[in-house]
């Protein structure tokens, strides 16, 4: 394009000025303290190229990231130079490669949108594109496939690893199992937990009860290695579940779980195979009756009843009068199991009870203060465990990919070595796959986690949201639904016969419990 002067003379019109960003990424922090980092050398190239372009002229802002993956966009720098292209100062964004800027085709394309939008471009210097033109965009998309593939390859290949270890009965890593130590990156057996493993089994082979074989255990001393569960004296406790997960674990019978299949496992037994098989197989039946308990939709409190006399779970149970007609009615479990000696809480009628309930909740909600005070308390845990799982986030990929730097170093400098180093070597990049796929994977359980939070935040809010209109809710139910209502609403009410007074403690949430006492008339019972 040309423009004339008045005396004829024709010259080049001048070019349009660009705004440039510069912006650098390292992976690992390695190397950043030094007088020139890699960080700089990016930085460099990137000027030299600006410089060499007619009318392009460098922002003074700095956009460094050391020690930030480009497998997400989490990064400071980055996250800046976002704000500053969406406010409309950057036109050129200037980066050494592209997988500078990010690893992740996925993310790549959400960038190209906002650069589309900005009127921005972007260039590679090594790599001789510009996503100004048509050529350049093709080229960049076909990098950032191969990008990508090298990301997800590599994923694969840690995998493929730990799952190679696992089919030769290596442990890979995390919680060590309760009965274990851990050295070398070996389990080896830890004699006096062992031994109270081994205690477990012969107690539940004979007992066909976990909860039974916690408080055993605990009676009599044997108590876990971890205190967060604790009895009332302070001292650490078993409990139902965490002897159920001792009684799965195959660990225990000398097998190591890879997908479907078990294998034997490097480490030593606790127990023999056929009393973990044993174990499985009642565990197994016991959850089929569970399930089919759970099922009869006629009793609206059931898994919420509380005994105050023992603490135990009331169960649904029906009789037949005469002329057929069925009384429905809730009874201790305590007492069924051990007699009346063991608890001498008598039957109550399902229908008195169920009602009685279903009026002090109608009541303790009908002021709206309990619906808005939970929705306060929702909103803070919200975003208290989103912080967590966020920071924890951030800073997961960060430890990947210094453990990916690392192996990338070692495997590089492998073939160049023989003999011991060698073999020292390869234990390095094996403990390197183990720790990175343990990472990999809580970062997984950290992704999953915050999606979780989004759902548990909604059916939260649901619940809120029943609190506040109980009554009108209620009268619609079928009674199936007012069952999953009141399991949504209550953690559990406890019925105290003596008194006639009732407590209903609303579901946690994670904020704590709400209470609800009600004192009145008790209800009815009912002997079968």
């Amino acid at each position: 394009m040309s423009r004339r002067r008045g005396n004829g003379v024709s010259t080049s019109a001048a070019p349009a000025t660009k705004r440039c960003a510069v912006y650098t990424r390292k992976s690992t922090t390695a190397g950043l303290a030094m007088e020139f980092s890699s960080l700089d050398a990016q930085r460099e190239a990137c000027l030299a190229y600006i410089e060499r372009q007619p009318g392009w002229i460098l922002i003074p802002e700095r956009y460094d990231d050391g020690g930030f993956t480009g497998a997400n966009l989490d990064r400071p720098a980055f996250q800046r130079l976002v704000r500053d292209i969406e406010a409309g100062r950057v036109d050129v964004v200037v980066a050494y490669k592209l997988d500078r800027l990010s690893r992740s085709l996925r993310d790549f394309a959400r960038l190209m949108d906002v650069f589309e939008q900005q009127g921005v471009s972007f260039v590679s210097v090594t790599q001789q594109f510009n996503t100004a033109d048509a050529m350049g965009r093709l080229t960049l998309n076909m990098l950032m496939s191969f990008a990508e593939f090298e990301r997800e390859m590599t994923a694969e290949r840690t995998r493929d690893k730990i799952a190679a270890s696992r089919r030769r009965g290596k442990w890979t890593g995390g919680p060590v199992p309760y009965g274990y130590r851990a050295e070398d990156k070996r389990l080896v057996v830890e004699e006096h937990e062992a031994a109270i493993v081994r205690e477990m089994f012969a107690l539940y082979l004979d007992r066909r009860d976990a909860a039974a074989v916690a408080r055993e255990l605990n009676e009599r001393g044997l108590v876990p290695r971890d205190g967060r569960r604790r009895t009332r004296s302070g001292g650490p406790r078993w409990t139902k579940d965490s002897i159920a997960r001792v009684l799965r674990s195959p660990i225990h019978a000398g097998l190591i779980l890879c997908g479907d299949d078990l294998h034997d496992a490097e480490h030593e037994a606790i127990v023999r195979r056929e009393l973990w098989d044993a174990a499985q197989a009642i565990l197994d039946s016991r959850a089929r009756e569970t399930t089919d308990h759970g099922r009869n939709p006629d009793y609206i409190l059931r898994g919420v009843l509380r005994c105050p006399l023992c603490g135990g779970a009331f169960t649904p149970a029906s009789t037949r009068g005469k002329g057929s007609r069925e009384y429905r009615y809730y009874r201790c479990s305590t007492r069924d199991k051990h007699g009346k000696k063991a608890c001498p809480a008598k039957p109550l009628s399902a229908p008195a009870i169920e009602d009685f309930v279903a009026d002090h909740l109608r009541q303790a909600t009908e002021s709206g203060a309990l619906a808005t005070d939970v929705t306060q308390r929702l909103h803070e845990r919200a975003i208290h465990q989103r912080g967590i799982l966020t920071a924890e986030r951030r800073a997961l990929p960060i430890r990947i990919a210094h453990l990916s730097a690392e192996g990338t170093s070692l495997a590089a400098t492998l073939g160049s070595i023989t003999g011991t180093a060698r073999r020292l070597l390869e234990q390095r990049i094996e403990a390197l796959g183990e720790e990175l796929g343990c990472h990999e994977n809580r970062l997984a359980e950290v992704e999953r986690s915050l999606a979780a939070l989004d759902q548990s935040e909604a059916d939260a809010q649901w619940v809120a949201q029943a609190l506040a209109d109980f009554d009108a809710i209620w009268e619609l139910m079928t009674t199936e639904n007012r069952g999953r209502l009141i399991r949504a609403l209550v953690e559990h009410v406890v019925v105290d016969e003596p008194s006639g007074r009732v407590t209903a403690v609303l579901v946690d949430l994670g904020i704590g419990g709400t209470d609800i006492d009600a004192s009145t008339t008790q209800p009815d019972h009912v002997s079968p």
